[in-house]
C-alpha cells in the first residue's frame, strides 16, 4: 500500500501537492481518488488533518451540481446517525458495505479474466468492457478511474455516443450468441 498523497493548506487556503510542488483545486484531488490514490490533507502552520473536512466538501459539491450519488433517505440516516453518542453502528456499517462492494467488484473482475474459458468467444472484450464501465458507474469508481456520465472520453466522445457504441457491440454480441445456439 503506498502512502498517501501528501497535500498541504497554506494559511492562504491554497492547496499544495507535495508530490508535483504545484498547486491542486479539490476537483484535482477528487480526480487522484477517483485515480484510486489516498491523499492526506494536512494545515501547514497547525499540522491539523482536514481530509475529512476536504473529502466532505468534494462529496457536497457534486451532490449540489446534481451528481446524486446518496439518495435523501440515506443522508436522512446519516444525519440521524450524528444523534447517537459515538454515531451508533453506521460508521462500521458504511466500512463494511463498501469493503464488500470492492471486494465483490474485484472477484467480478476476476472471474472475467483471460483464464475464463469464455474469454475466447467472439465479443468477450466488448462485454467485458461494458461490464467493467457499468461496475464503475455503480460504486461510483471506487478502486479505480471513473467519470461521470456527462464526461467526454479520450477520443472526445460524449457519453451518449459511447452508449449508442455499446448498445451497437451488445446487440453484434447477441447475435454472434444466437448463431452459436
Amino acid at each position: 500500500m503506498e502512502k498517501p498523497l501528501l497535500i498541504k493548506r497554506y494559511a492562504s487556503r491554497r492547496l499544495y501537492n507535495t508530490e508535483t510542488s504545484d498547486y491542486v483545486t479539490l476537483e484535482d484531488i477528487a480526480s487522484f481518488i477517483r485515480d484510486g490514490r489516498e491523499v492526506q490533507i494536512v494545515d501547514l502552520k497547525s499540522g491539523d488533518d482536514l481530509t475529512r473536512q476536504y473529502l466532505l466538501q468534494i462529496i457536497a459539491e457534486h451532490e449540489s451540481r446534481g451528481e446524486n450519488v446518496l439518495p435523501v433517505t440515506v443522508l436522512n440516516d446519516l444525519v440521524r446517525s450524528y444523534m447517537v453518542p459515538g454515531g451508533g453502528m453506521m460508521p462500521q456499517f458504511l466500512q463494511s458495505s463498501f469493503e464488500m462492494l470492492r471486494e465483490n467488484q474485484a472477484k467480478m473482475m476476476e472471474n472475467m479474466s483471460a483464464m475464463n474459458p469464455m474469454s475466447k468467444m467472439p465479443g468477450f472484450e466488448a462485454m467485458k468492457a461494458q461490464q467493467a464501465a457499468f461496475l464503475k458507474a455503480m460504486t461510483g469508481g471506487m478502486g479505480g478511474s471513473w467519470n461521470s456520465p456527462l464526461a467526454e472520453d479520450s477520443k472526445g466522445n460524449d457519453a451518449s455516443e459511447n452508449l449508442e457504441d455499446i448498445k451497437k457491440q451488445l446487440a453484434d454480441l447477441q447475435n454472434k450468441l444466437s448463431k452459436l445456439k
